[in-house]
């Protein structure tokens, strides 16, 4: 696997998530003071990336005005990210 700094604009996330508005403000704090420690997973299918889990690093990097995101990048086909929607 791959870790990479991703555009947010660049990762689709095809499912809805509730996040805790507290636990996203607890990252924004840690991720403004320390940057991100833990990279997010994504799948990257045919060029295209969705995340499917790190919602509440996601949003915190959102609400931050952050461009990028470090992710751990997994390269796969149509069938696995198939499987991620069903």
């Amino acid at each position: 696997m791959e870790i990479k700094e991703i555009p947010l604009n660049a990762i689709r996330r095809p499912l809805p998530r509730q996040n805790d508005p507290e636990k996203v403000k607890a990252l924004m704090d840690s991720i403004a003071e320390e940057g991100l420690r833990e990279p997010i997973d994504v799948l990257e299918v045919e060029g295209n990336y969705y995340g499917f889990s790190g919602c509440h690093r996601y949003e915190a990097h959102q609400r931050l005005g952050k461009e990028t995101i470090k992710c751990r990048v997994r390269r796969a086909p149509r069938a696995v990210l198939q499987k991620h929607l069903a």
